[in-house]
């Protein structure tokens, strides 16, 4: 009896990290994407008709602007480092920015 409560004890061990090691596998293959280095977004909060985003490459950039219920406001390439968010009502807003092959996203809270 006390064999077989091993067995099962021994199995479910094995089950379990089998489990924990496809989780982890999964989260590495979803993050293989690159992060843009040194992305700053200011001010944020946002109060004016403008946000500056700046990186370590500054390259033009491809910038998406969603709502909290993923509705896209606001699609814009900008070569500089200034957007105009002029249209956004105060609330908060989910930025996608894009430089080249690496991608990053943010909360982007307007006032």
């Amino acid at each position: 009896m006390k064999k077989k409560y091993f067995y099962i004890t021994l199995l479910l061990l094995f089950m379990f990290s089998l489990g924990a090691a496809a989780q982890e596998n999964r989260a590495v293959g979803a993050s293989s994407k690159e992060a843009i280095e040194g992305l700053n977004i200011y001010p944020n909060p946002v109060s004016s008709d403008r946000v500056y985003i700046t990186t370590k490459l500054s390259q033009s950039k491809e910038v998406e602007i969603f709502d909290v219920l993923g509705k896209k406001i606001i699609h814009a390439t900008i070569t500089g480092k200034e957007l105009n968010i002029s249209e956004l009502t105060p609330g908060v807003y989910i930025i996608k920015i894009k430089e080249g092959e690496a991608s990053a996203t943010r909360k982007l809270i307007v006032k």
